[in-house]
C-alpha cells in the first residue's frame, strides 16, 4: 500500500513552482489535514449534473463583464473591476498572479472555463468564505458549496496530502470503486492524463480544476456559444 501513496520526490524536484503557485500548494496541503468526505471515484461523478448546472449559472455574471467589450472573454483590467464589483479583497498584484494562473492559452484572455477555475482558486486561497456577506455580494448562489465538493474530491485524489495528484494515486481511486473490472486501470490512466497536461507525471490543483471543468462540460458550452457568434 506504500508504494501506492508514496510521495515521489523526483517529480516535484523537477516542478519548477512560481511564489503563487507555492501559495495555491499550501492551501491545498492546510484543507487536506481535514480529510475528505468523498467515498468513491463514482460518488464524485454522480455530482457531475448538479455541478454543471451551478457553473452555468455563474456564466450570467462572467458575461456582465465580457460584455464590456463584447470579445467573449475577460482581459486584465476587466479582472480587477470584476473583483472589485465582487467585493472579493485581493490586491491587485494577488489578481494579476491570479490571472496568470489561469490564462491557459497566455492569450491574455480569461474564457469562462479559465474564470470557473480562478473563481475557485480564489475560494480556496481565502481559505473558505469568511462572511456570509461574502455569498450575496458575489451574486453566485451555492457555487461556494460546489467549489467545496471540488476541493474535497482533490483532497480524496491525494492520499498521501502532499498537495499533487500522481499516477499511482489515481489508479488506487478508481480500484477502489472498480475492483476487479478489466477497464478500471485504463480509465484511471485516461483521466490521468486528461489531468496531467504538462506531462510532468504529477497533478497539481490548477490542472485538476482545468480537466474537471471539461468533464462537467464547461468546454463544450464555450464552444457552442463561439459557433454562435460567428
Amino acid at each position: 500500500m506504500g508504494g501506492v501513496v508514496g510521495r515521489d520526490e523526483s517529480h516535484k524536484a523537477l516542478m519548477q513552482e512560481t511564489k503563487f503557485e507555492a501559495k495555491i500548494i499550501e492551501a491545498v496541503r492546510k484543507r487536506e489535514a481535514q480529510g475528505s468526505s468523498m467515498k468513491s471515484f463514482n460518488s464524485i461523478i454522480l455530482k457531475f449534473p448538479k455541478i454543471d448546472e451551478s457553473f452555468r449559472k455563474c456564466k450570467t455574471t462572467f458575461e456582465e463583464f465580457v460584455n464590456e467589450d463584447g470579445n467573449g472573454s475577460i482581459e486584465p483590467q476587466e479582472l480587477k473591476r470584476c473583483f472589485r464589483k465582487l467585493e472579493t479583497k485581493f490586491t491587485d498584484e494577488e489578481i494579476d498572479d491570479l490571472f496568470e494562473a489561469c490564462d491557459i492559452n497566455e492569450d491574455m484572455r480569461i474564457k469562462f472555463n479559465e474564470f470557473i477555475v480562478l473563481l475557485c482558486l480564489v475560494y480556496l486561497l481565502k481559505e473558505y468564505p469568511t462572511a456570509e456577506q461574502d455569498k450575496s455580494q458575489r451574486g453566485m448562489p451555492n457555487l461556494e458549496a460546489t467549489f467545496e465538493t471540488l476541493v474535497d474530491t482533490f483532497v480524496f485524489l491525494d492520499k498521501n496530502r502532499d498537495g499533487y495528484v500522481s499516477r499511482n494515486e489515481m489508479v488506487h481511486a478508481i480500484n477502489e470503486t472498480t475492483a476487479g473490472e478489466r477497464s478500471s486501470g485504463r480509465i484511471a490512466m485516461k483521466r490521468f492524463e486528461e489531468m496531467d497536461w504538462d506531462k510532468n507525471g504529477m497533478v497539481n490543483f490548477k490542472e485538476f480544476l482545468f480537466a474537471f471543468t471539461h468533464w462537467v462540460g464547461i468546454e463544450d458550452m464555450d464552444d457552442e456559444e463561439g459557433e454562435g457568434n460567428m
